[in-house]
């Protein structure tokens, strides 16, 4: 009878018995054994058949293997969490105890820890709470270690992340406080950035909303959206924190009696946070009292019509079109001023070449600048535009004008809009064509523009 080749000292179990291998070695052994061969009458080899079904067997042998390897991948996962879980209540009990205890630095390397192991795991974050991690963190505000001051902070950023619980929590234990004595202490600029971030995180709940704004963070947050020494990200964080803080209408008298829209004009003019700027502004105009702060600073009419101009600025100029447009339909007063600014040119050609959403606020604010006071209106209309064109241009209008004295008044200030829009376009063609500053258009072109008529406007 043939023989299974087999190594010099094999051994069917090893020395060290797992159960986990015993389907592994059965089904090395039937498999072995299933090969056995031995020779005919001819001489010739043939495979010696297992009574029954041993195919059957091998299935169920290689069924019980792959279960058992699974077995021992779920047993490895398991000691992993097992592991991770003591690395959490390490942490967690290092930071609960006092600085003897737990030596100078102590906490202060645990408050590293947890920020590290919150930054990017969600389970850590909620078993890091369930555990008790917040209030510790929250009483190591107190520090006067700069380093594990700015752990805290950022370990209660990292927990509140995408966790509603935990920024409940955060605000409940007493951390907006805090973060404010540290504030009112002359805490350091990195110090400074980490609390206006973490307040843009806790503002995202809407039940923490009204707490921030009643404890006094707004005057800080504004502070740091006029500072110079703030960086570009505190700035914009401060920005959307307020914008967080101005969806809740308990805020808006601190927002507005703290000087935010006169802050928030300045920061039009700031390139990085002009559009930021201008989503706040949208939302304070919801109401009356913000209404009536922005018609009360001084050329802030005149800087959201700057707006408008910004051609390479489409989310600008659709936001600052939507103020303007919402201040319109509410005051009257405002219409003056918006035309005193000379947003008619600017809205004429913003139907033209801005943005869809653009172009449709545009006329819309038209529509209202010029509804409501019939001829008088249009007459406002006919003369502020006439005004803001060239003294050249000025003249060819007025001498054109003169010839048509049959016209009514409502048909010549139309005529005169869509002359100053097509002028108007013709300076912006040359300036993107970087054509010299001193370039005039022909008296070809200037004929054309003198001869249109209403129908080619938009609406």
């Amino acid at each position: 009878m043939a023989k299974c080749s087999q190594p010099a000292g094999f051994r069917l179990w090893p020395s060290s018995f797992s159960p986990a291998l015993l389907p592994r070695r059965l089904l090395e052994a039937v498999t072995c054994g299933a090969s056995r061969a031995r020779e005919d009458h001819n001489g010739s080899l043939a495979l010696r058949p297992f009574p029954g079904r041993p195919g059957r067997l091998i299935e169920l042998l290689q069924e019980d293997a792959s279960e058992s390897s699974s077995d021992e991948a779920a047993d490895a996962e398991a000691q992993l969490k097992i592991e991770a879980f003591e690395e959490l209540q390490g942490v967690v009990a290092r930071l609960q105890l006092d600085g003897r205890n737990a030596g100078g630095d102590g906490r202060g390397e645990a408050a590293a820890e947890a920020r590290r192991l919150a930054k990017d795991e969600p389970e850590a974050r909620e078993t890091l709470a369930m555990l008790g991690v917040i209030p510790p963190l929250v009483a190591l505000l107190d520090s006067d270690d700069s380093n594990a001051l700015i752990d805290a902070l950022y370990a209660l950023l990292n927990l509140g992340i995408g966790n509603e619980l935990n920024k409940a929590a955060i605000v409940k234990a007493g951390a907006v406080h805090k973060m404010l004595s540290l504030i009112d202490s002359g805490s350091s600029q990195a110090v400074s950035e980490a609390i206006v971030a973490n307040f843009l995180g806790l503002s995202a709940l809407d039940s923490n909303k009204p707490l921030i704004g009643a404890l006094g963070a707004i005057p800080f947050l504004i502070s740091a959206v006029r500072s110079r020494d703030s960086s570009s990200t505190a700035k914009q964080d401060s920005l959307r924190a307020l914008f967080n803080l101005s969806l809740a209408s308990a805020n808006l008298p601190f927002l507005i009696d703290d000087g935010l829209v006169p802050a928030l004009l300045d920061s039009v003019c700031d390139m990085e946070v002009s559009e930021r700027a201008l989503a706040v502004l949208s939302n304070l105009v919801f109401s009356g009292e913000g209404r009536r702060a922005v018609a009360h600073c001084n050329d802030a009419f005149a800087v959201l019509v700057d707006v408008l101009w910004w051609s390479d600025a489409a989310a600008c100029q659709e936001k600052a079109a939507y103020v303007l447009m919402v201040m319109a339909h509410k005051g009257h007063v405002s219409r003056a001023a918006m035309i005193g600014a000379g947003a008619i040119s600017a809205l004429l050609e913003l139907t033209l070449l801005g943005t869809p959403l653009a172009q449709k606020r545009a006329s819309r604010l038209l529509e209202i600048l010029t509804a409501h006071k019939g001829k008088g209106a249009l007459e406002e209309v006919s003369s502020s535009c006439i005004s803001s064109v060239s003294a050249p241009q000025c003249a060819a209008v007025s001498a054109h004008l003169d010839t048509d004295e049959g016209m009514s008044e409502e048909k010549k200030a139309v005529k005169v809009l869509v002359q100053q829009s097509l002028q108007s376009n013709m300076r912006m063609i040359v300036r993107r064509a970087n054509l010299p500053q001193d370039f005039a258009p022909s008296d070809r072109l200037l004929a054309l523009t003198a001869n249109c008529t209403s129908k080619s406007l938009p609406f």
